[in-house]
């Protein structure tokens, strides 16, 4: 196994800082009743939140309402955070975000246009079959519950299918792996540990300029070695250790000017 690169070492030991000053602002909090506290630390979140929330972009809501959403469950997250787990904020506060997000879909939104009245009728639909079953044992058929429903059975077919098209983030979209979201609810999703991590590289690149970036990405991203790099641009090796060292000790800075302070005792 290889040694973790600088720029992993850098982020992992800015994402264990920033988790230091997220506990200080949940003891506060939890213990003392700050409230300052919980808006200084809901604050430090929200590019938690807004990263979670561009992942559901394009689905029919505004980024906006999304964006929302997700701080109601950061906000719950924080509320509910119980200090004597140990356990990451950010682990925890990830599922919350999310679930509020698909709170959401779930509440406004329709995956195609579909008229008020078909939405009724398919909610109709829904609770007359599960009564007929309920009452016969059986699934009743179109022709069943058109009768019920005193509709012609063309309208319980396209109520049917506009249902079909609802979508409340379901719990079976897939996520673009081969398997469904329902495979994964109730477990604790891989790589929370990194997300904090993520969020503080993003912060720490905006101190860079794109000929570091450049440096950077082709020795950690793409893994060259310092004299393909020196090739790849046109300068000596030892320029590029220097631009490696200056830009990661740039970051470190940066991170630590731009990173909220925790709250005086």
């Amino acid at each position: 196994m290889r040694d973790p690169a600088p720029w992993e070492t850098f982020m992992l030991h800015e994402a264990t800082r920033r988790e230091q000053i997220d506990m200080t602002l949940l003891r506060r909090y939890h213990q003392t009743g700050d409230t300052f506290a919980r808006d200084e630390l809901a604050e430090r979140c929200m590019p938690l939140v807004k990263s979670l929330a561009r992942k559901y972009r394009g689905r029919g809501e505004d980024i906006e309402d999304l964006i929302q959403a997700g701080t109601i469950g950061l906000v719950k997250a924080i509320d509910r955070y119980d200090l004597q787990t140990g356990k990451r904020f950010v682990s925890f506060a990830v599922p919350n975000i999310t679930g509020e997000i698909r709170r959401h879909f779930r509440d406004h939104t329709w995956a195609v246009h579909v008229p008020r009245s078909l939405q009724e009728l398919d909610a109709k639909v829904q609770s007359t079959s599960k009564a007929m079953i309920a009452d016969t044992g059986r699934e009743p058929t179109d022709d069943d519950l058109a009768a019920e429903l005193d509709v012609h059975v063309t309208d319980i077919r396209e109520a049917k299918s506009a249902g079909q098209s609802y979508r409340a983030l379901s719990m079976d979209a897939p996520t673009g792996e081969a398997r469904n979201l329902s495979d994964t609810h109730g477990q604790p999703e891989r790589g929370y540990q990194h997300v904090d991590a993520k969020l503080t590289l993003d912060v720490a690149m905006e101190a860079l300029s794109d000929r570091e970036r450049r440096v950077l990405d082709m020795r950690f991203n793409d893994e060259l070695l310092q004299r393909e790099i020196a090739e790849e641009i046109g300068v000596s090796q030892m320029q590029v250790s220097r631009i490696i060292r200056g830009a990661i000790d740039r970051m470190s800075d940066h991170v630590a000017t731009t990173d909220p302070a925790p709250l005086a005792a």
